[in-house]
């Protein structure tokens, strides 16, 4: 009796064990993984561009050895007193080059701050002297 059931048990387990992958459903085929590459622009923040200069147009005189007399008694009817400020025209020719240098120095300032503002945007920027006169 006890080797009956043993026997009964054995050939059961071995049914069991020889189909027991077949009662269990297959998994499903996994799902084929995209790799992709994608350029993300990174956004830059823009510095404000700075206030124009408004720069005022100082008035100069010409005064010379003929003129002198004349000159100092219209000055001194229209400020009171008269003061003077003399430079050289190796000094004057020194302090147009250093406008001259300034002014390049902006423009080229301007220029990298344009750049920079359109490294990340397809449209490009105009700069407020390149416009055109409408």
């Amino acid at each position: 009796m006890y080797l009956t059931k043993l026997k009964k048990t054995v050939l059961l387990l071995t049914i069991l064990i020889s189909s027991g992958c077949s009662l269990i459903p297959k998994p499903p085929t996994p799902i084929p993984v995209e790799i992709r590459t994608v350029e993300v622009k990174i956004p830059i923040v823009h510095p404000n561009m700075p206030r124009a200069i408004d720069l005022k147009e100082p008035y100069w005189y010409v005064v010379s050895d003929k003129n002198l007399d004349t000159f100092l008694a219209d000055m001194e009817k229209q400020n009171g007193t008269v003061v003077f400020l003399a430079m050289t025209v190796d000094d004057y020719e020194l302090m147009a080059y250093n406008m001259q240098e300034l002014r390049r120095y902006i423009n080229q300032l301007k220029e990298v701050v344009v750049y920079y503002r359109t490294m990340n945007t397809d449209e490009p920027e105009v700069i407020e002297s390149e416009k055109p006169d409408n």
